[in-house]
């Protein structure tokens, strides 16, 4: 499966490229410049290995190769992004919004949020869209630094909502990251709500001075699938 990471540059986003390219998917790098996306790319290699299938350019470019889009990218730049991307989407791809719409974009804190007009930056992207893509939303509970820490287990649960067939997508790639579970969380709609928790975490991480803080849903061995 080709995987495009659009600002897998970024910390999210090149935390998710080294993870996904080490449980062996394709990973490609999106960048607003052909050579920062190569040079992650080429960055990414040294750690993980000569043969890790990881590539790097522009996002529009990764975005018309993959069959998965990630969009990891802040608030304040999430329209441009999408609106320079969604020419290159491929009609039928799984498009995951990992955006968090925090106050940082107007001026705020970053333990604040936001509310876009259409609900949540998840929605905000089906619109720019159009009637490309499935749409799902995801990882906005998952630090950057953690990912990007191979050498430490990961702990957390993903929270997914979205497109019914696009979440079980998303969620096998997430189950082949060691230690994470994905926790279905119904339709976009929810994103409203899982998108916030980012500057929940944030609260949480600036009252404990940690970096990492995370969310585990109780009540269960296992998620994922419903009914499965």
């Amino acid at each position: 499966m080709n995987i495009a990471v659009i600002g897998g540059t970024g910390e999210e986003g090149y935390g998710l490229s080294l993870r996904l390219t080490r449980a062996g998917e394709h990973v490609i790098i999106g960048s607003r410049s052909q050579d920062k996306g190569a040079s992650t790319a080429t960055t990414a290699r040294a750690l993980l290995g000569a043969d890790a299938n990881i590539d790097g350019m522009t996002n529009e470019l990764a975005a018309a190769s993959a069959e998965v889009v990630f969009v990891t990218v802040p608030y304040a730049g999430q329209a441009d992004i999408y609106r320079a991307i969604a020419p290159h989407v491929p009609q039928a791809a799984i498009v995951v919004d990992c955006t968090s719409p925090l106050a940082t974009a107007v001026g705020g804190r970053a333990w604040q949020v936001v509310r876009p007009w259409h609900g949540s930056a998840a929605e905000q992207a089906k619109a720019l869209l159009g009637s490309k893509g499935k749409i799902v939303a995801a990882f906005h509970t998952i630090a950057g630094s953690r990912l990007q820490d191979l050498e430490h287990t990961m702990d957390s649960d993903v929270l997914v909502c979205g497109d019914a067939e696009g979440k079980v997508v998303v969620g096998g790639l997430i189950e082949k990251i060691p230690n994470l579970r994905w926790v279905d969380c119904g339709d976009l709609s929810q994103a409203r709500i899982s998108e916030t928790l980012t500057a929940l975490l944030i609260s949480i991480n600036r009252a404990y001075k940690v970096h990492d803080a995370g969310f585990r849903i109780t009540g269960r061995d296992s998620w994922g699938r419903p009914g499965g």
